[in-house]
């Protein structure tokens, strides 16, 4: 690596970085049908990976759209309002819930790449307890990533032995 090549900044490190984890955990899942992905691998947690898969949706939904494009007032995905584990207790072997969270995800990771490709790491989101910078959240997210992909590769190794994305 050339130092041209270390001297990116910060917005292309971060964004970097959130890719890659994004990117590390749709590999940890890659290969698995609905009853693998909504396997409960560690009881009596609810965790799954299609669990994971939702709530990752609904993270990117939640700080892209309600957050930092100032939508508060949409309504949190997956009935969160209603009932706070609903990412996991919904995730059921079903191949059509399976497409569902997916194309969830994507959509919501498509919309965040296109916020950040169109904001500066310093334009306000508004938070419930006040204005929030991006590279906060963006920061938030790589944690919130890697500390799942942690999860997900623990879960994908008790299915089917297979570690390391």
């Amino acid at each position: 690596m050339t130092n041209e090549e270390m001297l990116r900044g910060e917005d292309a490190v971060l964004r970097d970085y959130l890719t890659h984890f994004r990117k590390t955990f749709e590999r940890i899942c890659d290969g698995l049908d609905a009853e693998q992905l909504a396997r409960r691998s560690v009881p009596p947690s609810t965790l799954s990976l299609l669990g994971l898969v939702r709530h990752l949706a609904a993270v990117e939904y939640s700080w892209w759209r309600r957050v930092m494009d100032r939508h508060l007032e949409l309504p949190k995905m997956w009935g969160k309002d209603e009932h706070r584990d609903a990412d996991f207790d919904g995730a059921v072997a079903d191949d059509a819930v399976v497409a569902e969270a997916w194309a969830a995800w994507r959509a919501e990771v498509a919309y965040a790449e296109e916020f950040q490709a169109t904001h500066a790491m310093d334009v306000l989101g508004q938070h419930d307890d006040g204005d929030i910078e991006m590279r906060e959240v963006v920061v938030h997210l790589i944690e919130e990533y890697a500390r799942h992909c942690g999860h997900a590769d623990l879960l994908r190794e008790c299915i089917d032995g297979r570690t390391g994305a």
